[in-house]
């Protein structure tokens, strides 16, 4: 089996939170822009994001798109939220950001914006080419590393929820109540894994939270955070 194909990867990691850990907050207030910005700028980019239904919306972003992050950074976290993807679409939730690219879109004034980092993957699996050629690359995926234990998916265009926790290097992805992946960054395999694909091996100790444009529309509501 291909080391991208395991689903689990050693380092045990348990959800429980302490009496004494943090409530959850809300990082969307589900009507403003507040606590939200483009990666790579100061703004909300509106060409990419708009709010609707209570929710942050990816947009068919051309001829440029842009990731939208959280002006807050985080170190060791519990992410609870709830998304919904347009058929045959592609996004995701990343974290442990390590850089942020910024490049002008070919034949546009206009620049494409990227948060380069780990990524909860968000697709259509049934219709979205890369979801249906690799495994890695279906929802709740640790997209590119670790596909994911097969959980329940809702029909496209109905919300699906999710769950990220982050403690150090290692990390859980939820998808509906069921655990997807489980892993340690720091196993031999997966950090092979990081230097063929270029990734720091030196994980950020505090990174914000992003939302990815794929020019394909996405939904995000519900948005809670908790720091562990």
């Amino acid at each position: 089996m291909r080391l991208a194909r395991r689903a689990f990867l050693g380092g045990m990691l348990t959800a429980s939170i302490g009496p004494s850990a943090p409530a959850q907050r809300s990082l969307f207030d589900g009507s403003s822009e507040k606590g939200w910005r483009a990666v790579g700028g100061p703004n909300f980019p509106h060409r990419s994001w708009t709010i609707e239904g209570a929710c942050l919306k990816a947009l068919e972003a051309k001829p440029a798109f842009q990731d939208l992050r959280t002006i807050d950074e985080f170190s060791d976290f519990e992410l609870d939220f709830e998304w919904k993807i347009a058929p045959a679409g592609n996004s995701g939730v990343k974290y442990l950001i390590y850089r942020e690219d910024v490049w002008k879109a070919q034949g546009s004034e206009d620049f494409h914006a990227r948060g380069r980092g780990f990524e909860f993957q968000i697709a259509d699996d049934g219709a979205e080419a890369d979801a249906v050629s690799h495994a890695e690359s279906r929802s709740g995926a640790l997209y590119g590393f670790l596909a994911p234990a097969k959980a329940p998916l809702k029909p496209v265009g109905e919300f699906n929820s999710a769950r990220i926790i982050r403690r150090g290097p290692h990390i859980q992805h939820w998808l509906n109540g069921k655990q997807t992946v489980q892993a340690n960054l720091n196993t031999p395999e997966i950090r092979e894994l990081m230097r063929r694909r270029k990734v720091p091996l030196e994980l950020p100790a505090r990174s914000p939270i992003v939302l990815q444009n794929h020019s394909s529309e996405a939904w995000f509501r519900n948005l809670q955070i908790r720091t562990l």
